[in-house]
């Protein structure tokens, strides 16, 4: 609020919040002008960076989310994935390929504690199910029967044929687990893949293969998220602010980032032309259309089979979703551990987003 910042760094979650608050500023005016070309942003990309239809933040980076396998283990069982897989074939194929004795997990998913960790994949199995965490009146519905299958179904999964110390595991340990040649599949976040197909780093490049996010009741399910540019509403140099902004999420940027860095380097799911640079298809061409197809096929306004009064996929954008989010994870995180029972878990669950509902003013008491 001093004006002493005059760029920031935000994700999706953020900006609805922050622009209905006024706290930064509205980007209509600087991107209709210079060939910043804002039509080339990835439209669902584009509209969770918006406010009442004016785009507030620029994206740096986008991912949704997506199944990433082991072609060479499926080959070997005899297992064809679907093009499309529902949630439970998956769980046919982690029960198939689950080896313990080879400290081999048929999937490897979110457990840790966290509205970004285990709530993240969690949220699109909710979502995808049929279930849901408010109606457009804000009444909290954690323990309708399509929620409590969901969780059920996830809790179940990562418990019989996931990863080791599941309850602990986020991002970064099944990025390990995955990338070590310890588990057959994962679904986690589309920027994976790029550190998958590392050399380097992996030793399952070129044994990937990957495939939309699976489904049960909805076309899509992949989550969508955005590390993104926006300009406080204080900032006293807004124009060299919207300089940079312009500059580092650009096309050009990404250009200067392939010829210097490699292309294998340039930040994924912002632009669409990114998508039709010849060098980046080549670099990328085991997931590069995967994730484009991934990010197009969101639909951040309605993700699930009901109406929601927010916008977003994995997380409700209201600014009390970090606390609540953490407890209810917290509470998730202990039916993964064995230590209560999944109904038991989406009680308190239930309890904690009544009480947010109330609290925040969404919902009168």
């Amino acid at each position: 609020q001093a004006g002493q910042y005059d760029v920031v760094t935000i994700g999706t979650y953020e900006v609805p919040i922050w622009a209905g608050n006024g706290w930064i500023t509205n980007l209509d005016d600087y991107t209709s002008e210079g060939g910043y070309d804002p039509d080339d942003l990835i439209p669902p990309v584009s509209k969770a960076l918006s406010f009442e239809d004016s785009l507030y933040a620029v994206p740096f980076y986008g991912e949704s989310s997506f199944l990433m396998y082991r072609k060479d283990l499926f080959d070997a069982a005899g297992l064809t994935m679907p093009e499309k897989p529902t949630w439970q074939e998956v769980a046919e194929f982690a029960k198939t390929l689950n080896d313990p004795a080879k400290n081999l997990a048929g999937i490897c998913l979110r457990g840790l504690p966290g509205w970004g960790e285990v709530l993240a994949p969690l949220n699109t199995v909710i979502l995808t199910f049929g279930g849901w965490w408010y109606d457009e009146e804000w009444n909290a519905h954690l323990t309708d029967p399509e929620t409590v299958e969901a969780v059920q179904f996830y809790v179940d999964l990562v418990s019989n044929y996931g990863e080791p110390g599941a309850p602990s595991a986020g991002f970064s340990e099944c990025l390990t687990a995955t990338g070590q040649g310890n588990a057959a599949m994962w679904v986690d976040a589309t920027v994976a893949a790029g550190l998958l197909e590392d050399p380097k780093t992996s030793k399952v490049s070129g044994k990937m293969a990957y495939v939309p996010a699976p489904v049960v009741e909805t076309d899509s399910s992949g989550w969508l998220w955005a590390w993104s540019l926006a300009m406080p509403e204080t900032s006293q140099n807004k124009d060299a602010a919207w300089a940079f902004m312009s500059w580092a999420t650009s096309k050009e940027y990404m250009q200067l980032v392939g010829n210097e860095l490699g292309w294998s380097r340039v930040p994924p799911g912002s632009r669409l032309s990114t998508y039709e640079i010849p060098e980046y298809q080549e670099a990328a061409a085991a997931y590069a259309q995967q994730t484009l197809d991934a990010l197009e096929a969101v639909n951040p306004e309605q993700p699930g089979v009901h109406p929601q009064p927010w916008v977003g996929v994995q997380y409700i954008s209201i600014p009390e979703f970090q606390d609540l989010g953490t407890k209810v994870s917290q509470e998730i995180s202990a039916a993964i551990a064995g230590q209560q029972t999944v109904p038991e878990a989406l009680e308190k669950a239930q309890t904690y987003a009544e009480e947010t509902a109330v609290e925040g003013g969404y919902k009168e008491g």
